[in-house]
């Protein structure tokens, strides 16, 4: 789709152009996130403070700490009684506990994606079986799930991790899945997983969310018209990083960026097709500064492609409708 449609906006110059991939950007569990801080804001007045980063961007941080966001590592450091929110990546159920226990005024902002993976966890250990979690250790949304379990979680994300496993009951095994995971990685590793224990149960890659996916899929298609890939979003990003890992692995140049300072002159150098995407974390408006950083350095057309039109909108919690 890409290289034909780029070709099309044919400009006769040596200056780069710019493909902007669709869909890009924010997804609805980060847009329903953003709105629940700030709906709260509105009700209870500032500070609401936010368990952890409510998404991982950047810019998205600073904006609503302008606006009286405060961002915890610690339900600790909330005031007895303060409003909180837990992020979109989720939480497990001890933080939940922890919270009650202080009297703060809870409000959660768990993706319902991520909350459906947490109730698949729990109905499969509910039926006796040990679970895997597909999945980055130490990921905000990782170690939510697993404290959703009672049991031992194994954590792995490699088919060499599964080769490794050790289990009590290869009979009785469920896996789930991290959200945000690269698309083509997790296929490899729940095939290794099925493979050593063809009893064990779980989703295929399904529970890698829509907006996952179709961001994965866009770069793909995008990828043989270009010579140089730009991913906005944050380092600390995970669906993020999995799309620049996707130009890395087809040896194109892929860099993530969450500043318009951060593009660098160089990475021009005899590039004639820039593939600029986002991350599910990453507003528009810092795209769209991104793209006026290009311009300055002699972009000298966007061509927008085409892409699968997301419908997805989640309801506010019952507390803020």
């Amino acid at each position: 789709m890409a290289g034909p449609e780029f070709a099309a906006s044919g400009v006769e110059s040596d200056a780069p152009e710019v493909l902007l991939a669709n869909p890009r950007g924010f997804c609805a569990g980060v847009d329903r996130a953003i709105q629940i801080v700030e709906r709260a804001l509105e009700i209870h007045g500032a500070p609401v403070h936010v368990l952890h980063e409510i998404v991982h961007n950047k810019h998205v941080l600073e904006g609503l700490r302008a606006k009286g966001t405060v961002f915890v590592k610690s339900l600790d450091d909330v005031p007895e009684g303060g409003v909180t929110v837990f992020s979109a990546h989720g939480v497990s159920d001890a933080v939940v506990e922890h919270a009650k226990s202080r009297g703060l005024q809870i409000i959660d902002a768990t993706c319902p994606l991520v909350t459906k993976v947490h109730r698949q966890a729990i109905r499969y250990e509910s039926q006796g079986r040990e679970v895997i979690l597909v999945g980055h250790p130490g990921h905000p949304e990782v170690e939510g799930t697993r404290g959703r379990i009672q049991g031992e979680v194994y954590v792995l994300s490699t088919p060499e991790e599964v080769a490794a496993l050790e289990v009590k009951n290869p009979e009785q095994l469920a896996y789930v899945t991290q959200t945000t995971l690269s698309v083509d990685d997790t296929r490899d590793v729940i095939a290794a997983l099925k493979e050593r224990f063809p009893a064990i149960q779980g989703p295929d890659t399904k529970d890698i969310c829509y907006a996952t996916q179709n961001r994965q899929t866009a770069v793909k298609e995008m990828l043989p018209g270009v010579d140089l890939l730009l991913v906005v979003g944050s380092q600390n990003s995970s669906n993020s990083n999995r799309l620049a890992e996707l130009g890395e692995r087809a040896g194109i140049p892929a860099y993530l960026v969450d500043h318009p300072d951060q593009v660098l002159a160089e990475w021009m150098f005899g590039k004639k097709r820039v593939g600029v995407t986002a991350g599910a974390s990453a507003p528009e408006d810092l795209v769209q500064m991104i793209l006026e950083r290009l311009e300055g350095l002699g972009v000298t057309a966007v061509t927008e492609a085409d892409g699968e039109r997301e419908t997805v909108v989640f309801q506010m919690p019952v507390e803020l409708q």
